[in-house]
C-alpha cells in the first residue's frame, strides 16, 4: 500500500494514514473530514477521486490498513519462533513498544472506528472482515509450527481476544505493561 521509502507516497496512501492517526486519537464522529485533508496534505477532490463515498469509505480502508499492519507485526513476530508462545510474546513486546511510541494509548483503530458512524451494519461488516484476516494470518503461523488447523485457528483466536482485551486495559491503566504481561497470562508463566 506505501510506496518505497525513496518515493512519495501517494495521494491516497496520505488520505488512509492520516484518517487512521485521526480516526484512532479522536473516533470516527471525532474526526471532520477537513481535519483530515489538512493532515494528508490534499485538496476535496482527490478524497472523492479515491474514496466516492468519502468518510465512511476512509473509515473501511483506514481499517484495511490497519488489518495489514497488524498482519506484517504478526508475520514478524512468528516468523523466526520456535514455538506459538514466543511468536505471541515477540508480538506482545512488540505491540507494548508501540503503545509506549503512541503516547497517547489510543484507541484499537479497527474496534474503535469500524463500531462507530452512521452505517453500522456496513462497519460492523467491514470490522469483522479485518479481524477474521488477523486470525487467520495469526492461524497460518501457528500450522506452520505443527498445529491441526482447528487448533491453530482457536489458538489465533484465543490468542487475539486476549490481545484486544488487554490492549484495552492498558489504555485505561496507561501501561504497557498489560500487554507484555498477556503471554504469562494466557500461557502461565515461563519455565527456567
Amino acid at each position: 500500500m506505501f510506496a518505497r521509502m525513496s518515493e512519495e507516497p501517494s495521494t491516497k496512501d496520505r488520505l488512509v494514514t492520516a484518517a487512521t492517526r485521526l480516526f484512532r486519537q479522536r473516533g470516527y464522529d471525532g474526526t471532520g473530514l477537513s481535519e483530515i485533508l489538512a493532515e494528508a496534505g490534499v485538496p476535496k477532490g482527490s478524497l472523492y477521486h479515491h474514496f466516492p463515498d468519502g468518510k465512511a469509505d476512509l473509515a473501511c480502508a483506514a481499517a484495511d490498513w490497519t488489518a495489514a499492519e497488524i498482519v506484517r507485526v504478526i508475520d514478524d513476530s512468528f516468523r523466526a519462533a520456535p514455538d506459538w508462545r514466543h511468536g505471541a510474546t515477540t508480538f506482545c513486546y512488540k505491540m507494548a513498544k508501540l503503545f509506549d511510541i503512541l503516547e497517547s494509548a489510543d484507541a484499537c483503530p479497527i474496534f474503535g472506528l469500524l463500531f462507530e458512524g452512521p452505517d453500522q451494519d456496513r462497519f460492523r461488516g467491514h470490522a469483522a472482515a479485518a479481524f477474521n484476516r488477523i486470525i487467520a494470518g495469526t492461524a497460518r503461523h501457528g500450522e506452520a509450527l505443527g498445529m491441526t488447523p482447528e487448533a491453530a485457528h482457536e489458538a489465533a483466536e484465543t490468542f487475539m481476544i486476549g490481545f484486544q482485551g488487554s490492549w484495552t486495559l492498558a489504555r485505561m491503566r496507561r501501561s504497557s505493561g498489560v500487554l507484555r504481561s498477556l503471554p504469562s497470562r494466557l500461557y502461565g508463566p515461563t519455565q527456567r
